[in-house]
């Protein structure tokens, strides 16, 4: 959080044609999240009062829905950078403070970079902070040049002076303004140049004639990656699993091959998990304490209690709530389902729409028929009862406490607490069958063999 207000816009007008999308560029996601949400969330965190997402004209159905309830203005004319903040003049009217302007393409950029930014400003009564970064190829970026500490301008790479493009610290693009005079700077922003556009960088010379002064925040390059097409995003979705697997060992985790599990923006994990190769959480995944996720698994959606264990080979979708000390095994599907403390379900089975009860046993091959082609309907299975193997459960229906379904069985009606309930035609034996049925088909088999 910081001492006075914070603000701020950010800049998602960009066609992004190099994404080659229907998508809008900065609706792709990153760890499973628009990569405009993570630049929001991390204004959010530091407090900020209010947020304005600048958009092009063509993005009212879009990328405002998805930002909402974040402020959005359009840009109506794509004149520049500077074009693009003045767009958000109606709805910043009345800020204070610290405006922070930003990218709707960078997601990386964390909160600990804002804040700092904001600090600076603060501390040093600046007119602007520039953040900057020192790339290894710092080849096409604007490069920062300081004088007694402060900045002094930004020059772009082809403007620079040989002895200048020697400078390692570049531009971002990133900035915090005073509030007070930050459309006044705007204002003053020329189209002089070869594309005839408004420039965001030139408001530091603007600030400097001024009499005001210009400081400089650094950040790690990762941090400050703009994504302009797929290979971009996946780099940037490499940079974001790297920081959440990092993060999440520090906190007690255990993953057995790291580079292997896949995390989305909300997973939640708690101590003494331990995560086997090849697990790829989606969003709204949370893990209790002591649990185990098992290879090959794929989460989305669900709560794992206390101690349960997941796969390997499971699917749990969204609505899967697993008790403490649960099992759900491999090759078994749980979709809005609730498995109560100890229940288990260890192999190749379906269970969907459905409640099962503490220490229940779902055999091998059990299926919960929630879905007759119009609507869906419940399957409640009781406390300590025992489903046999390649039971079809024909929902509605409920199967009491204590009860036992007989392995093979389609039920479509309910069975009563401690009954058995079987429904499967009696079994037949007729003796030496399989033998005369093995005689006779030798006696063919040599027979056209003969004819031919």
């Amino acid at each position: 959080m910081t001492s006075t207000p914070v603000s701020a816009v950010i800049l998602a007008a960009g066609k992004g044609t190099r994404m080659k999308s229907a998508l809008p560029k900065v609706l792709h996601a990153v760890g499973g999240r628009p990569m405009v949400l993570h630049v929001l969330d991390a204004v959010a965190r530091i407090g900020a009062a209010r947020s304005v997402v600048v958009i092009g004209p063509d993005m009212e159905g879009d990328v405002a829905p998805a930002v909402a309830p974040a402020l959005t203005a359009i840009q109506h004319a794509q004149a520049g950078t500077a074009d693009a903040v003045k767009a958000a003049r109606d709805e910043m009217a009345g800020v204070s403070g610290t405006v922070l302007i930003l990218y709707g393409d960078t997601p990386l950029i964390t909160p600990a970079t804002l804040s700092a930014m904001v600090a600076a400003r603060e501390a040093g009564g600046h007119a602007v902070v520039v953040l900057g970064f020192r790339p290894e190829d710092p080849g096409p970026y604007g490069r920062l040049v300081t004088e007694d500490g402060g900045l002094s301008q930004i020059i772009e790479a082809k403007d620079a002076s040989p002895t200048q493009l020697e400078i390692g610290l570049c531009n971002s693009g990133v900035m915090a303004v005073d509030g007070a005079i930050l459309f006044d700077l705007l204002d003053r922003v020329g189209n002089d140049n070869a594309k005839g556009e408004y420039y965001l960088t030139d408001i530091v010379g603007l600030a400097r004639q001024s009499q005001r002064s210009c400081g400089i925040v650094e950040a790690d390059a990762d941090e400050l990656m703009g994504v302009n097409d797929r290979a971009d995003l996946a780099v940037a979705e490499s940079v974001f699993q790297s920081r959440r697997r990092a993060a999440a060992m520090a906190a007690g985790v255990t993953l057995r091959d790291p580079s292997s599990v896949y995390f989305s923006w909300d997973t939640e994990l708690g101590s003494d998990v331990t995560v086997e190769p090849h697990v790829v959480f989606g969003p709204g995944v949370s893990v209790a304490d002591g649990a185990e996720i098992r290879a090959y698994s794929h989460l989305e959606g669900a709560e794992v209690g206390v101690g349960a264990q997941v796969g390997p080979f499971a699917r749990l979708r969204p609505g899967a709530k697993l008790g403490a000390k649960s099992r759900v095994g491999n090759f078994v599907e749980v979709k809005n389902a609730i498995l109560g403390e100890g229940a288990k379900a260890n192999h190749l089975t379906y269970l969907g729409d459905a409640e099962i009860g503490a220490g229940a046993n779902i055999g091998a091959g059990t299926i919960t028929c929630n879905y007759d082609g119009f609507l869906k309907s419940k399957t409640i299975i009781g406390k300590g009862a025992f489903i046999g193997s390649n039971s079809a459960l024909v929902a509605p229906v409920r199967i009491g406490a204590g009860a036992i379904v007989g392995a093979g069985s389609t039920i479509t009606r309910d069975v009563a607490e401690d009954a058995l309930g079987v429904e499967r035609s009696e079994q037949v034996e007729v003796p030496r069958a399989a033998a005369r049925f093995r005689e006779k088909k030798a006696a063919e088999k040599a027979k056209q063999k003969k004819q031919e």
